[in-house]
């Protein structure tokens, strides 16, 4: 049978008529130097490589591209999930590519990456998850570039969570993280196939197998949660270690996606920023197109105290 790859099909704009129009505080960045990104773009391509960054439609993309900054999405670009917020392809995904690990540790060295960002489509087909492989990038990446920090976003890891710490604690980034996403009642209708739960159980279990490494996780606001379960989710990061958040908008990818309920003001964002403060993360990066990996060396650096 041939690979099946596609985009979500559900259709939620059926039953979700009202479309809310984008408010004039969401405005991506436009490139000061289009030949910049055509060439990191270039690169990507060539290596037969993968970003996040294009995959999932981000509107940073510009921006990041002409900073020369990008976040590796690996293990193929085509997801085992349908999560109904994600612009990622879904469906059945090919055979991992073996040399993938040393053409990122290349890329990282051509384009003189100080912090890389490495991601993951959700890879459920396989015993281990892709655990495995992301050690793999990691080592190749440290061979050659001992001076550049290594985040990871990972996936939840569903039926190997402790395999999957235990692998990758022996070969550890700079930074574990993984994205809550959204509140859990909402889980059904946005994360299929994920468990609020288990996410929570990865981030704290990697904290304490790995006390002296920094842990992160994100969600997206907008998606038609109440203010108090954004509080609780806030508040379950931090008694499960996580030491760095990021909070941004959900922004529908399609009219095939689920809908924004409610875009947030620059208001809201900021008083989400200093409740999150209040509660002791060490980093918390808050705001309308805030992204997981946005900034990401910014984020990091201001944690070390230091340039990256």
């Amino acid at each position: 049978m041939k690979d099946i790859h596609y985009k979500s099909t559900t259709i939620f704009s059926k039953t979700y008529k009202k479309i809310l129009k984008k408010p004039k505080w969401i405005i991506s960045k436009f490139p000061s130097n289009d030949k910049k990104i055509k060439n990191i773009k270039n690169i990507i391509k060539i290596n037969n490589l993968h970003s996040v960054c294009e995959e999932a439609l981000c509107p940073n993309i510009y921006e990041c591209f002409n900073k020369k900054t990008l976040t590796f999405m690996i293990l193929g670009n085509i997801c085992t999930r349908k999560c109904s917020f994600c612009a990622v392809f879904k469906g059945r995904p090919k055979k991992i590519d073996i040399n993938e690990p040393k053409k990122i540790a290349k890329v990282v060295n051509l384009i003189n990456l100080k912090h890389v960002v490495i991601t993951s489509v959700n890879r459920d087909d396989l015993k281990d998850g892709g655990s495995n492989h992301f050690v793999k990038c990691i080592k190749e990446i440290k061979k050659n570039n001992l001076n550049t920090t290594i985040e990871i976003l990972v996936p939840d890891f569903k039926k190997c969570i402790n395999y999957a710490i235990k692998k990758i604690s022996k070969c550890p980034p700079d930074i574990f993280n993984h994205n809550i996403e959204s509140v859990p009642r909402l889980y059904k209708y946005v994360r299929k196939g994920a468990n609020y739960k288990n996410s929570l159980y990865l981030l704290k279990k990697f904290k304490e197998k790995n006390p002296y490494l920094l842990t992160k996780s994100g969600f997206m606001v907008g998606l038609g949660e109440k203010y108090s379960e954004i509080i609780d989710v806030i508040k379950d990061l931090k008694k499960n270690h996580v030491d760095m958040i990021t909070i941004g908008q959900y922004l529908q990818p399609s009219l095939k996606h689920f809908p924004v309920k409610k875009y947030f003001t620059i208001k809201e964002f900021y008083k989400l920023k200093v409740l999150a403060k209040k509660i002791g993360f060490k980093n918390i990066f808050c705001g309308p197109l805030v992204r997981s990996s946005y900034h990401s060396k910014l984020q990091i650096s201001k944690v070390f105290n230091k340039k990256i």
